[in-house]
């Protein structure tokens, strides 16, 4: 799967830049600390949130909080009011209507600002005069008031201070519909801008408002969304282009840009969608009754048979007895037909094809749950993992890496390999969790993808249980040591190597999978290519340089020879690779 360039040596991974990622820029995500069922406190750890925010520069998404979101509203109602030489108020309706995009309001406008203004209110001048006397009728309760308390939006129709304050109040407590409020006049379109709402009514309808318009910022603009995690308050600005979906929020939750569903890479959108519905369709339910049950000859109910003889009794009121095997009476069964365990009646009718239908439809029934329920266990098994994991490394950033740099007498930034470890371990989890939903939907007869993607996901699967061993288990005894070790330089050693070795596991099986295993098909092409050249290179003269008989192209000039499953470079003398243990070829 990789090239010789793409090689390197375990021994050395301490050297490998501390900022890399754990995949190629190309992930665009932070890989830390991303989950939507567990809920890992961080606290204090401002280390975390300093480091995400380092590397929202290289993501294709930018995480907002409120402040950010208010000053960038800010800049786009004064940028747009100053270019159209408008009304703050006016600005922010047009920004509403064209869904927060100033360039598409600049367009609009030049283009036909008669037709702008008419469309969403914004009028020139009144449509009525009003008369010059010193009181005016409140064209909603139709009482006299002094001219100073009569209030009217740009169309100039008259409603006194009480009527508009009930009038908006109303729409904000209707809900977002406020932010397109229009004159109270039935025949009126004339917009009610923000201006107008802050002088009429209570500061905490002013309030409301004022976060109907700020979330509307949000939930209308095409390149924003709220991060989905319960609770959250940070949006999210997708900067980035349509192959990598995958952003990381703030607060620790990791999510795809195009669904919302939690973060999936490699596995697409519509995958998942499938698989959540499958995981929630009553089908499972019906597939597991059909398989496991058989129904009450009279009542119907469906009855399952755990233990026990075939004698079957209906649960009241119904109480029918009935043969497990062939469904008939009890009353018709006793020695004669075999007994308790057996029914000689059933054994006559399946032989005459009697039940061959039934017996298929249970089986297939039988057959697609026992696969469904092989994929899903693993699938949640890796989830619970991953949330342990996350637990994990939060108490390994808070409690242990303190602990372990006073037993070691080394400073933390020296212990780093430890946290990459552990961000490795989670981020590999959720990929390889998803990779089940992605093999259970795999058609089964392209045989060789299949094969190539069982062979990816367990290679893959392997080094991460090797990686999880090493960071969990072999770590405790430098946590209870009383001083420093020399065996912790090789502790050290191993668990960057095999992080470095994960990480390229888990890198080819991403690509793979990204790429529809396309390289299963390119291989098949060439084998047929191939075969109608005559077969091999060695129909020409030459000896051919397969990968077989594998030897001393893989030995560089220091000596080692390069595993070509992991890229560890071994000894010269090792036969079988230190780290993946698989054999030398």
């Amino acid at each position: 799967m990789d090239s010789e360039d793409d090689m390197h040596d375990a021994n050395d991974v301490e050297s490998m830049d501390d900022d890399e990622g754990f995949y190629s820029d190309e992930m665009g995500m932070d890989y830390y600390g991303s989950d939507d069922d567990v809920d890992v406190d961080f606290g204090e750890d401002n280390e975390g949130i300093k480091r995400i925010e380092a590397s929202r520069a290289e993501n294709n998404f930018i995480i907002l909080k409120e402040s950010d979101i208010k000053q960038r509203q800010e800049e786009d109602i004064t940028s747009v009011s100053t270019v159209l030489s408008i009304s703050r108020a006016a600005s922010s309706i047009l920004l509403r209507y064209y869904n927060w995009s100033v360039s598409e309001v600049h367009e609009a406008w030049f283009a036909d600002e008669d037709k702008v203004r008419k469309t969403f209110g914004l009028l020139k001048k009144p449509v009525i005069q009003l008369p010059s006397s010193r009181e005016l009728t409140c064209g909603i309760c139709f009482e006299a008031f002094h001219r100073g308390s009569i209030r009217s939006a740009a169309c100039g129709h008259p409603f006194c201070c009480a009527c508009w304050e009930g009038y908006i109040r109303t729409s904000i407590s209707d809900g977002p519909g406020c932010l397109i409020l229009r004159c109270p006049d039935p025949s009126c379109g004339a917009a009610v801008g923000q201006d107008m709402i802050t002088m009429l009514v209570s500061d905490e309808d002013n309030r409301k408002y004022s976060q109907y318009l700020l979330r509307s910022y949000i939930e209308d603009n095409k390149k924003t969304k709220w991060c989905p995690a319960p609770g959250c308050e940070y949006a999210v600005n997708f900067v980035g282009d349509d192959e990598n979906y995958d952003v990381s929020c703030l607060c620790s939750y990791g999510f795809c840009w195009n669904c919302t569903e939690e973060a999936h890479r490699p596995v697409d959108c519509s995958t998942v969608s499938k698989w959540i519905m499958k995981n929630s369709a009553e089908s499972e339910n019906m597939n597991w009754i059909l398989a496991n049950s058989k129904p009450c000859p009279k009542c119907k109910r469906p009855i399952e048979k755990n233990q026990g003889c075939m004698h079957m009794t209906c649960t009241p009121p119904c109480k029918f007895e009935f043969c497990w095997l062939c469904l008939g009476a009890w009353s018709d069964h006793g020695e004669r037909t075999g007994g308790f365990y057996a029914c000689n009646r059933y054994e006559a009718a399946k032989q005459e094809g009697v039940y061959d239908e039934t017996e298929r439809r249970r089986e297939m029934a039988k057959n697609s749950l026992e696969r469904y329920t092989h994929y899903y266990e693993r699938w949640a098994s890796n989830q619970l993992s991953r949330q342990k994991a996350l637990a994990d490394l939060h108490q390994m950033r808070t409690v242990h890496m303190e602990k372990l740099s006073d037993i070691q007498r080394e400073p933390e930034s020296q212990l780093k390999f430890i946290t990459d470890a552990w961000q490795q371990i989670v981020e590999c989890r959720r990929v390889l969790k998803w990779t089940y939903a992605y093999g259970y939907y795999l058609p089964e007869q392209e045989h060789a993808k299949r094969q190539f993607f069982e062979y990816l996901q367990g290679e893959a699967e392997s080094g991460l249980e090797r990686l999880h061993q090493c960071a969990e288990k072999e770590l405790q005894q430098f946590l209870s040591a009383d001083g420093p070790s020399k065996e912790f330089i090789d502790f050290h050693t191993k668990l960057a190597g095999l992080t470095g070795v994960t990480k390229n596991y888990f890198e080819n099986l991403v690509s793979a999978l990204e790429n529809g295993l396309s390289d299963v098909d390119s291989q098949a092409a060439c084998s047929g290519s191939s075969s109608k050249n005559g077969g091999s290179s060695k129909a020409k003269g030459g000896k051919g340089k397969g990968r077989a008989g594998g030897s001393s192209k893989n030995i560089d000039s220091a000596g080692m020879w390069t595993c070509e499953y992991c890229t560890y470079a071994n000894s010269k003398q090792s036969t079988t690779c230190h780290m993946c243990h698989h054999q030398r070829r």
